[in-house]
């Protein structure tokens, strides 16, 4: 697979315990992302955070939180992305979706031993 050397960066940001149709969201996003071909996907989970409510989430020891951030970051060319903004609009009820122009340096699949 190629991406134009110029690209964009889909930046997702949700919770830990966001849902969709009974899966974590952000599972449910990379897979979507999967299905629809897009290059990649990667999901980060955030040790602190707050959002539009301001509310604190934080993996500390005294306050343990069950909704961490998460961050779901996928690069594509801008016709793929936006067609697959389609999906995340349905599906992210809650949080945060950011784009930006990336300039792709370098895109590789690793190659077979044989």
């Amino acid at each position: 697979m190629k991406i134009p050397r110029d690209g964009y960066l889909l930046r997702i940001f949700v919770g830990e315990s966001d849902r969709w149709q009974g899966k974590p969201l952000y599972e449910a996003i990379v897979l979507k992302a999967r299905e629809l071909h897009l290059a990649g996907a990667t999901v980060l989970r955030g040790p602190m955070g707050f959002g539009a409510n301001s509310r604190l989430h934080t993996a500390k020891i005294l306050r343990l939180s069950e909704d961490l951030p998460m961050v779901i970051e996928i690069v594509d060319s801008q016709e793929k992305i936006d067609a697959f903004l389609v999906h995340v609009d349905a599906m992210v009820r809650e949080g945060l979706v950011t784009l930006e122009r990336v300039q792709v340096i370098q895109y590789r699949a690793g190659e077979s031993a044989d």
